[in-house]
């Protein structure tokens, strides 16, 4: 694809997101749109954000769960950048412009150290980490009702929103990242439950994954930068004025409230 064609579809999906509004799936136009070309677009307008004053805290992985990535036909998931724009904390009034939402539980990874690729290893990332939080990942897209193919949803950021961090962090010393079970509830009521081996068999896993993959694009994990590794459960559509709860047992707990203005009209259905 040429430079001038992926700059195009870079500006169709800014300018998407800026007026909260959905386009057709890129892939319907470029069927065959490989996921370099998708990372491509990802990257142009990632740079146009800091260009604009927005910084980037860190990432956030997607398709880590066998399932989905069977659903879209990939081995291996794929990842999308995390602005100081998009950061909330627990108990707060989550007021991102939102298209069509979707809540997923998920573990933070707060690093300590530089985590530069390649060959990175679970290992290393339990060694590079300060603490993990529970966390719930707002994702959205600017994809007509979700219609996403792998290309689509990489060069949409990963379908990324806004996250939402809790105030408890806990060593990973002391966290037990498979078998902590996490309780999703929407309005005090259970939506979705999950534990940490949910992702990829341990969260750790993943995030390596995505040290290794920015090492083959030439950008390293940093000291302070946060990661969501992954879904542990299924996503969950919200609306606005919804609250939402996650409790990762001795880990903490989450929450938040959406705000009741900041939806798109498409989003009601």
């Amino acid at each position: 694809m040429a430079v001038f064609q992926m700059e195009d579809l870079a500006a169709e999906l800014f300018a998407a997101e800026r007026a909260l509004r959905t386009i057709p799936p890129l892939t319907e136009r470029y069927p065959d749109m490989s996921m370099e070309v998708a990372y491509q677009i990802q990257l142009l307008n990632a740079h146009k954000k800091q260009q604009a004053g927005d910084r980037v805290v860190g990432h956030k992985i997607g398709l880590t769960s066998k399932p989905m990535q069977r659903m879209l036909g990939v081995n291996e998931p794929d990842f999308g950048h995390l602005f100081a724009s998009m950061r909330y904390r627990s108990r707060d009034i989550v007021d991102f412009p939102l298209i069509q939402p979707k809540v997923e539980p998920e573990l933070a990874f707060i690093l300590a150290e530089d985590l530069p690729g390649p060959d990175v290893d679970a290992d290393a990332v339990l060694r590079a980490t300060r603490s993990v939080v529970p966390a719930l990942e707002v994702i959205d897209s600017r994809i007509a009702d979700w219609k996403i193919r792998l290309a689509d949803t990489i060069a949409d950021n990963a379908s990324a929103g806004c996250f939402v961090l809790g105030d408890e962090p806990t060593p990973v010393r002391d966290a037990n990242l498979t078998t902590c079970g996490a309780v999703l509830k929407v309005n005090g009521e259970v939506v979705e439950t999950g534990a940490g081996a949910a992702v990829m068999g341990h969260p750790a896993i993943a995030v390596a994954w995505l040290a290794n993959k920015l090492s083959s694009l030439g950008t390293t994990l940093r000291a302070g930068d946060v990661v969501l590794s992954g879904a542990v459960s299924a996503a969950v559509p919200v609306r606005s004025g919804d609250h939402v709860a996650l409790s990762f047992g001795r880990l903490g707990r989450v929450e938040f409230t959406l705000a009741k203005a900041n939806l798109s009209e498409s989003s009601w259905g």
